[in-house]
């Protein structure tokens, strides 16, 4: 019985300072501003596209755009962070997100989607507000 209750009390020690890192946003992201983003680099893009992402953390998910999904950071020191999310019974991912300048992200993402396996990278660069029609891409 006191093993058990050694158990519990150990877990429960674990799993607070997660919880206390999920409530927070990254400090990575802190100075980095929602709007249209054009993202390039992920696969069966023949061109970047342009999307609006009101939340910046949403790019972590960026597999699984437009799903609701429960996030945690995992880790967050200065211009990178670590983010675990699932968006249901089957499908998560964990991305790293490293700030290059506050309108430039680079995303390392990988996980499961649709049973099958993803790890791609991709570039962010904040292009406008949402809300705006944004300009054609330059080529």
């Amino acid at each position: 019985m006191e093993r058990m209750r050694r158990r519990m009390i150990l877990a429960g020690a674990i799993a607070l300072p997660a919880a206390a890192l999920s409530a927070a946003p990254p400090s990575a992201l802190t100075q980095i501003a929602g709007g249209i983003w054009e993202v390039s680099g992920a696969p069966g893009l023949q061109q970047p596209i342009r999307q609006c992402f009101a939340d910046v953390l949403t790019l972590a998910q960026f597999e699984h755009r437009g799903r609701t999904c429960s996030r945690t950071v995992l880790s967050d020191s200065g211009a990178s962070s670590v983010v675990n999310y699932s968006c249901g019974p089957a499908d998560f991912g964990r991305s790293e997100i490293d700030v290059i300048t506050p309108r430039s992200l680079r995303i390392s993402t990988q996980g499961i989607s649709d049973k099958m396996p993803f790890n791609y990278v991709i570039q962010a660069r904040r292009v406008g507000e949402c809300g705006q029609n944004p300009s054609p891409p330059r080529h």
